[in-house]
């Protein structure tokens, strides 16, 4: 199975018509296939082969959907990477995938030049802009030069497709490794689970670098629709495309939604063609929902997922029983139970871990076989969140075993920020956690204990990180303890820092 194959035999079944809108240009879904085939034989004639990995580092764009038809096309494997992460993160992915060709923009090449600097085997980078700087290369040119005619090579299901790099509760990002047969598997139960109907225009202002956007994408499979692409996240720009296109359907994370409800003109635009609006990534907050539906008079359906299983596992019905505050009911083909620490089904209603298990699972973590083993378990993936199930068959999520922060649906670890603080020079030990907010869901809280002898206030710490850390990382609130809570073994005991007030 080759998604791209499959997606270049939807075109011919469904013929030629209007699939994307990008800033007021309408592409059909014929041309972005022609243009996909042309960059797919310019990168061959770059040496790029079956199972390379090949990086798209950019804003929503129609170039990156592009690059995805392209390197699957080759058998190549897709590494999409968030183009907002910091040059030290963005090196070790260029590191670790062992990718050789980067597709991206001069807004990024700064970023791109250090990264080269360490890693001498990312050789060749292709830029989106009209103007090519010395030593990279031109998108529009290449395509232009390049052959239009090529088959696509014939990838076994299991084949690697995509390396989705997720924040590690070790501070270093991990590659989420995805079959062409998961990918395909999770877009296959959505379509199967999500009754929508064919001709949806939807608003897609997810990044396609995240396996949330991805999953959207490859809705397309089953689908014919038409997709308005942003580039980024705006209020008004959401809601000007909306009212422009008559928009029926949006996915996005309860932070959008957040945004949403400060916008100070909630009538300003014609929102009237909007019939689906789907939250995932992050939990939606009872308040929330209940404020959208007042103010909009639009009903948000929440679901629920894992970049480690395609990032759509569960979701409330779009008809029937909705149940506010729960991730809904299994996709179909997903199977979902609650375990205690022994790995024992638990009865309804009884707290434990939530695993999942189906197609759409990755293969596991690249490099990382300790990690891949810790999380995938007699074929079950063990997700860190605790909930239970109730009479309904509804899954609820009460608490998380992992440590990660969710901010507007970004993982962050904090080991990233704890090893800022541990350089603080009054700083002897830190610990970092997440904390609610009502704008991102969650944000960060820092604790910190002095060394002896040694005095310093919250806005001094946050000063600091400011400097050492992206705005987005910058803890919230700062708070010095005499001590961290530790168990026997000097493990710093989180739980108990999340008790405190």
């Amino acid at each position: 199975m080759n998604i791209a194959k499959l997606a270049e035999e939807r075109v011919k079944e469904r013929g030629e018509y209007v699939s994307i809108i990008y800033e007021d240009r309408e592409i059909t879904n014929v041309e972005m296939v022609r243009v996909a085939n042309k960059l797919a034989n310019a990168l061959k004639s770059l040496g790029i082969k079956r199972g390379d990995r090949v990086i798209l580092q950019m804003p929503n764009c129609p170039e990156v959907l592009q690059g995805f038809h392209a390197a699957w096309k080759l058998g190549a494997v897709v590494v999409p990477i968030n183009f907002l992460v910091g040059e030290e993160e963005t090196t070790y992915i260029y590191e670790d995938s062992g990718a050789k060709v980067v597709i991206s923009s001069q807004a990024f090449l700064p970023k791109i030049r250090a990264g080269q600097a360490k890693v001498p085997s990312l050789e060749t980078v292709i830029l989106v802009d009209q103007e090519a700087p010395p030593s990279t290369l031109s998108f529009a040119q290449l395509v232009e030069k390049s052959p239009e005619e090529l088959e696509a090579v014939e990838t076994v299901d299991d084949e690697l497709a995509a390396l989705i790099y997720t924040a590690g509760t070790t501070g270093r990002p991990k590659g989420v490794m995805h079959s062409h047969y998961s990918l395909y598997a999770n877009a296959r139960m959505q379509y199967e689970t999500v009754a929508l109907p064919d001709g949806l225009t939807s608003i897609s202002a997810l990044p396609l670098c995240h396996s949330y956007g991805i999953a959207t994408m490859n809705n397309g499979l089953f689908r014919r629709g038409k997709t308005v692409l942003l580039n980024s996240f705006s209020v008004e720009t959401i809601f000007a495309a909306i009212e422009k296109y008559r928009a029926n359907i949006m996915p996005a994370v309860p932070t959008m939604y957040i945004f949403m409800l400060l916008y100070p003109e909630p009538k300003k635009y014609d929102l009237s063609s909007m019939k689906y609006w789907i939250s995932g990534s992050a939990p939606l907050s009872l308040a929330t929902w209940g404020k959208f539906k007042e103010v909009f008079g639009f009903e948000i359906t929440e679901g629920w997922g894992l970049t480690e299983a395609g990032a759509n596992n569960s979701v409330n019905p779009l008809m029937g029983l909705k149940k506010v505050g729960s991730i809904g009911l299994p996709m179909k083909g997903t199977e979902m139970r609650i375990v205690d620490d022994n790995g024992n089904v638990l009865p309804q209603g009884k707290e434990g871990e939530i695993v999942i298990r189906g197609p759409m699972l990755m293969k596991g973590y690249w490099n990382k076989p300790k990690e891949t083993a810790e999380i995938l378990r007699d074929g079950w993936l063990y997700t860190g969140d605790v909930g239970y199930v109730d009479e309904d068959g509804y899954f609820w999520i009460t608490d998380r075993k992992k440590d990660l922060i969710i901010k507007a649906g970004e993982n962050i670890s904090p080991r990233v920020i704890e090893e800022v603080l541990f350089k603080h020079p009054q700083i002897s030990e830190a610990a970092v956690i997440g904390i609610k907010d009502e704008i991102y869901g969650e944000n960060i809280k820092a604790f910190a204990v002095l060394k002896p002898g040694q005095t310093a206030t919250a806005e001094e710490i946050i000063e600091y990180c400011q400097a050492k850390l992206t705005s987005f990382l910058v803890p919230k609130e700062v708070a010095f303890m005499k001590a961290l809570p530790k168990n026997l073994v000097g493990k710093i005991l989180k739980k108990e820092l999340r008790k405190l007030p």
